[in-house]
């Protein structure tokens, strides 16, 4: 099939509303299938089609130790505190690595803010560390100061670290962008699903897996 013709099979398919586990499976059809062909404009089409949920992905069920969750960082404020935007991102990736135990966590972002004295990634572990993720758990990425940078540096960390699939968590209006971005970086290797905060972080798909907590 040419690029082409997925991008017309893509365009075609709407998206369903995040309001039950249909979105976990619709996304999760997306990052194994059509997401994970190496080609930017596919790529961006499927990621535009992405239903934002809060929900554990389908990948992340599957395959607890093999999937990396990865945090995106936000520029601290000058006294090195995180902003208002990056703890509803973090209070996501907690609930995930408390309902997902055997996973590993990455935390990414450089020194943007020479005032703080600390990188967003080193502050995202601290954050994580002090509300009970065992430091041993979490790689920190601490040299971008972009998403683009925060895909391209991390991508390496995942190959080296035999990870077989990437949960990628921040905002809802900086999801798909990442995706786009983090896709692009893997270049096919490997599935990358998202999480934006909400209800539900943590909880598993209506496949059932081990991280199940609830239903959102």
């Amino acid at each position: 099939m040419s690029v082409a013709a997925v991008v017309g099979a893509f365009a075609a398919a709407p998206a369903p509303s995040a309001d039950a586990d249909i979105p976990v499976l619709y996304n999760g059809l997306l990052s194994t299938t059509g997401c994970l062909i190496p080609n930017y404009q596919v790529i961006t089409t499927c990621s535009k089609l992405e239903a934002l949920s809060p929900r554990a992905p389908v990948i992340l069920n599957v395959n607890p130790v093999g999937v990396r969750i990865v945090v995106l960082g936000a520029r601290l404020n000058n006294n090195g505190s995180l902003p208002g935007v990056l703890i509803p991102r973090l209070d996501a990736a907690l609930q995930l690595a408390r309902g997902f135990p055997t996973t590993g966590i990455i935390t990414t972002g450089g020194v943007t803010n020479r005032r703080a004295g600390r990188s967003e990634a080193a502050a995202m572990k601290d954050w994580l560390v002090r509300h009970g993720v065992a430091p041993q758990r979490i790689a920190t990425e601490n040299r971008s100061g972009s998403t683009v940078q925060n895909a391209r540096n991390v991508a390496p960390m995942l190959r080296a670290g035999g990870a077989t699939g990437v949960v990628v968590v921040t905002s809802n209006d900086h999801l798909r962008r990442a995706m786009v971005n983090f896709r692009s970086a893997v270049n096919g290797s490997m599935p990358v699903a998202g999480v934006v905060p909400g209800p539900g972080n943590g909880s598993g798909s209506s496949s059932g897996g081990s991280g199940s907590m609830g239903s959102s």
